[in-house]
């Protein structure tokens, strides 16, 4: 439990803390610093290279390429990136660290996002295309959401229905995204990593099974009793 007077600040933290360093990174187009056209392109293909992860690197070269699954979780390629991740850690990382606690909350959002990752670069171990962003930490947030609270409602747009706001209990709708995240895994050619398909699964499922191991029956109907009576809106 963590004390409601503060509310979930890890969660604010690690939103805070993203948006910043992409404001002043060159992705943003706010730094004046990286220069423009093919200056800023070098530059932001060389800041990505430096804090994202290589997974030919991180399988075959030394320590520091062990840090950059930690510095990656805090580096976006785009603001679609940027606004899409913390809209999901927003919508569902403040009830998942009342549930957990401050400092259980952030050792389990960075084990989440380190370890999919890590997972990532296992299986594409001879890529060296950058791999950037918190989406493997915030899978494993969901998958937790999903042990914790599978009734709360959540109203979420849906673009083959014509972006109705529509209200569903959590479970159908992470069902429903870790279908699609599975189905694009599927269907992901070797040509080249886009988007990490693999570490949002592998997240998913890291956060659902130490929700699963951690929170016993007895205490999981109490903080699904407190979800019920909330509404969460991404």
């Amino acid at each position: 439990m963590i004390d409601r007077r503060t509310g979930p600040v890890v969660t604010y933290a690690a939103i805070g803390l993203c948006c910043l360093l992409f404001l002043i990174g060159p992705a943003s187009g706010f730094n004046p610093s990286y220069g423009t056209g093919d200056t800023l392109l070098t530059g932001t293909v060389s800041y990505f290279e430096r804090w994202g992860v290589i997974p030919d690197e991180l399988m075959h070269a030394g320590p520091r390429a062990l840090l950059t699954p930690l510095t990656a979780l805090f580096v976006h390629g785009s603001w679609l990136h940027l606004l899409g991740n913390m809209l999901f850690l927003y919508v569902f990382g403040a009830m998942a660290e009342e549930r957990m606690g401050h400092l259980q909350f952030a050792l389990f959002y960075i084990g989440c996002g380190y370890l999919a990752l890590l997972a990532y670069a296992a299986a594409n171990a001879e890529s060296a295309q950058t791999l950037v962003g918190a989406s493997g930490a915030i899978s494993g947030v969901l998958g937790a959401f999903l042990r914790l609270f599978p009734q709360a409602r959540v109203t979420s747009l849906y673009p083959f229905l014509l972006f109705l706001p529509l209200r569903f209990p959590a479970w159908i709708v992470l069902v429903f995204w870790f279908g699609l995240q599975w189905l694009a895994e599927a269907q992901s050619t070797s040509s080249g990593p886009g988007v990490a398909y693999l570490a949002h699964l592998v997240g998913f499922g890291l956060g659902f099974l130490f929700a699963w191991a951690r929170f016993r029956t007895g205490t999981r109907v109490k903080a699904q009793a407190r979800a019920t009576q909330g509404d969460s809106q991404p």
